[in-house]
């Protein structure tokens, strides 16, 4: 997966977030078409009928997530997405707190746990290269970011080339 790819995700995860008004992980059809309609689209009510029953391949009268994937990026497989929830997973053991953000204190108390105490010098550091918006915390698309930013820089170490696919 390239960078790229990694980018393009989460991007749509932010835009598919900010449509999903009630939270629930779908888009319901008004929401799909609020969606449309913010990207300058102006399909009508048949067009997203028939592009909702399109892409809800579980037959369910909504479009989650990893479904608008599927229409939008349908180059990008299911292993990705396999990784994405592999990722939320070692995110959340990272926010202790589970609050959506990591903490330069809970940063600190995971390595540590794992054995890699760092010094606050280190872990500011560490907090500041991946909070993009400046807030202070690092959130799951900066969390992402910064790790598929990490891969991409360990398979292009010579020693690790053989990994790539």
């Amino acid at each position: 997966m390239s960078l790229l790819q990694v980018d393009q995700l989460n991007q749509l995860r932010d835009i598919f977030s900010r449509f999903d008004m009630d939270s629930d992980g779908s888009l319901t059809h008004l929401e799909l078409a609020a969606l449309l309609r913010a990207l300058g689209l102006k399909p009508s009510g048949d067009q997203i009928h028939s592009l909702l029953s399109n892409i809800d391949s579980n037959g369910n009268g909504a479009v989650e997530f990893d479904e608008l994937v599927n229409a939008i990026m349908p180059d990008i497989n299911a292993d990705i997405l396999v990784n994405q929830e592999q990722l939320l997973k070692v995110f959340q053991s990272f926010d202790r707190d589970g609050n959506g953000y990591i903490t330069l204190a809970e940063l600190a108390g995971s390595m540590a746990k794992m054995g890699q105490p760092l010094t606050y010098r280190e872990l500011t550091e560490m907090i500041r290269e991946a909070d993009t918006d400046g807030d202070g915390v690092i959130s799951f698309n900066e969390f992402a970011t910064i790790m598929a930013k990490s891969a991409v820089n360990f398979l292009s170490l010579p020693g690790c080339l053989y990994l790539k696919r």
